[in-house]
This record gives C-alpha cells, structure tokens and sequence, in this order.
C-alpha cells in the first residue's frame, strides 16, 4: 500500500531536520520542495536524503546540468553551473529537488552520486559530455551523446549554434572526415504579420 504524500511544507521541515547545517536554502514553490546544498557538503546530504528515516529517497530519477549565464536573459550573479537532481521515496510518496553549484566557473567539479544511486551513472555521463561538469569518483567519465573526438560542450549557453566542426562520408577515403563548418551564420528574425483582420482579429 502507498504512503499517503505528506504536505510539502511538513516534508521541507524533515528535510532542513535531516540535512541541519548543510542546507544553504530550501523552498517550498508550486507544491515542491528545492534545496539547495554546496558542493562540499552534496555527498553527504545526498547520503542522509537517501538514508534518513523521514526522508528515504531511494531512487534518483533524474539529475542534469545547467548553465546559468545569461539565464532568463538576465545577467546571472554568483555561478555559472549548477547540477539538479530529483529525487524520489516510494515508500514515503515524496519526492524532493536538490541543487549544488559548482565553486569554479573554469573547472566545475562536484562529487558523483553513482554511489548513491547506480541511474545517477548515465546521467551525470551526460551532464559531462553536454556541460563539462566533472562528477568526482565517477568510475566511468566519458562522453555518451556526442563523438569521443568532440570538442566543446554542446549545452553551453557560449558553444555556437552551429557547432565547430561538421562531418561527412567521403567515398574515396572510405571513411567519416571532419572539417569546419561550412554553414554561413545568419539572424533569424521573426516573421511580423501586419495585416489587417488578420486571422480574424479585428
């Protein structure tokens, strides 16, 4: 039988209880509960989101990278990436956001929660390969979406559209070959309508 879901302020109040000093903040917005721990301390909040009796998050069904530079089109204070995971008690019915920051825009690094959780594996593969986060102890940190040779990382709010290299069969190699991109940069500017009634507007 499935746990009746608690009320999300009562489940924000076993959080802040379970994690005590290593809460930077925790909100409770739209029924849903973010904490937001640093980098030093994601490991062990982690452990304790994961093993405390009124928390027991025993899955973690999601985790991904953000960069927030120029995010909201805004300039953003304090730093850049930012890793967010979500977490899930089925036998409480709960489920709770955490967020930990990266200290170094240049090098960002927080711990692995693999660990923790064998799902958190691929995805913290993937937040590497699209944001260059690094997930320390990781035991198998490489790229899984883009080509071992890519350089860059995709998702980056600076990594061009277009990309830096594109790649192509050549027949007379009898191979993939890479070269620069050949596409032309270009504004796309939104069509404006500016006829009158238009779609039955008056």
């Amino acid at each position: 039988m499935t746990a009746v879901a608690i009320r999300p302020e009562k489940l924000k109040d076993n959080i802040a209880a379970a994690l005590g000093a290593k809460v930077r903040q925790i909100s409770v917005a739209l029924d849903e509960v973010t904490v937001v721990v640093a980098a030093a301390d994601y490991l062990d909040a982690m452990r304790l989101l994961r093993d405390s009796e009124g928390c027991r998050f025993e899955q973690l069904i999601d985790l991904c990278g953000v960069d927030y530079s120029a995010y909201g089109d805004a300039v953003h204070e304090g730093a850049r990436y930012c890793v967010v995971s979500h977490l899930l008690s089925v036998s409480l019915n709960q489920r709770v956001r955490v967020k930990v920051f990266c200290q170094d825009d240049d090098f960002p690094v927080v711990p692995s929660v693999a660990e923790l959780w064998n799902s958190a594996n691929w995805y913290e593969r993937e937040a590497f390969d699209l944001f260059g986060i690094v997930f320390d102890g990781h035991n198998d940190l490489r790229r899984i979406l883009t080509d071992y040779g890519f350089i860059g990382h995709p998702f980056r709010k600076d990594f061009p559209l277009s990309g830096h290299v594109e790649m192509r069969y050549d027949a007379d190699q009898r191979r993939v070959v890479y070269e620069p991109v050949s596409i032309e940069p270009r504004e796309i500017t939104p069509r404006i309508i500016r006829e009158d009634k238009y779609g039955g507007l008056h």
